[in-house]
Formats: structure tokens, sequence, C-alpha cells
């Protein structure tokens, strides 16, 4: 694997929607911009990236965790593949074997990690949906974070993303059954 960069993107929100967070969440991104073997070469064996994901997820969560404020309740993962290459290049990283060292690192996370996979040329924004780490269904704790990488991914390159957040949404007011009473608001 061939890497270029790496680029930490950490994001506190003290307030929302002219509320203030019932406490302030921080959600970090880290991200990993490599070459792809594969970009302009139309293959089905993609067998040669799926260890790129262990070897990225372990050192992307590092980085993440390393500026994350609180331990880490939610999390996330993407990729965004320079136009030279295919969508399921992306897949092939960060499916597969990804998500068992971000595990690791967090010490847990019973719940699937949300994902989010596009081609797209240098500057494009892709959105990291976060969810709670062992809760799927804890709607508090889904979010995104927004993720653009400067002169990034060239053609024949992949930006992959770990992302963690140690709090859900600023001021949740929602859940599975609708608007929550002003009583049951946490986060």
């Amino acid at each position: 694997m061939q890497l270029r960069r790496i680029l930490l993107i950490r994001d506190t929100i003290h307030a929302e929607g002219g509320l203030n967070a019932l406490r302030p969440v921080t959600r970090v991104a880290a991200c990993a911009v490599v070459a792809n073997p594969l970009a302009g070469n139309p293959v089905d064996d993609l067998g040669i990236l799926v260890p790129f994901g262990e070897e990225l997820g372990a050192r992307l969560i590092k980085e993440a965790l390393g500026v994350l404020a609180h331990a880490p309740v939610a999390y996330g993962k993407a990729a965004l593949i320079g136009v030279d290459g295919d969508i399921e290049h992306g897949a092939a990283i960060i499916h597969p074997r990804m998500g068992k060292p971000m595990r690791e690192a967090i010490g847990g996370g019973k719940a699937i990690i949300p994902s989010n996979v596009k081609v797209a040329a240098a500057g494009a924004q892709i959105d990291v949906p976060l969810s709670d780490c062992d809760d799927i269904w804890n709607f508090d704790r889904i979010d995104t974070i927004s993720v653009t990488v400067p002169g990034a991914p060239r053609p024949g390159e992949i930006i992959v993303i770990a992302a963690v957040s140690d709090g859900g949404r600023p001021r949740p007011r929602v859940d599975k059954n609708g608007a929550k009473p002003p009583d049951t608001r946490g986060g």
C-alpha cells in the first residue's frame, strides 16, 4: 500500500439549531490517501485490496482516538475512490476487514459499522455515517461527519476514512417513536 497522506478532522459541536448542546460532542475523521493499484485496470479479482482494510483500520482508528475528547460511543467508515477506480475498490477495503481493528481499538462494538463508498473527483465531499457502537437502534447517536480532503482523491487514489464520536447529536430530540418528551432527552 502506497500512502500519500493522512488528514485528521476534529469537529466539536457546542450548540446546534440555536440551542446549547447537552454537552459538547466531538467527532473525528481520520483519512488516509492511498494509491489504488487497480485504478484503470478493470478486473474482477479485488483480493489485492482486502488486506489494506485491516492495516488502514488499525492505523486510522488509532489516529482518530488520539484526538477524540472522550471515549468513543459511535463509529463509521467510508471510502472515496478516484475516477480511475471502481466503487468495488472501496468496498473491498472497508467491508471485509476494516471493522475488526476498529472494534478492538475501542474495546467493543457489537453493532454494524455504518459505511459509505463513492467514486468522485478530487475535492469531493463524502458523508460518513455514524451510529452507536453497540446499539444500531440508538437514534440519539445516528449522525454524520462530512469529509473533504483537499486535492484528493486523485484519479488513481482512494481516501479511506475511519470516524468516531464521543457523543450523539448535540441535542437529540427524536427517537423511533417520533419527538421525545422534554424529560427524556439525553445524550
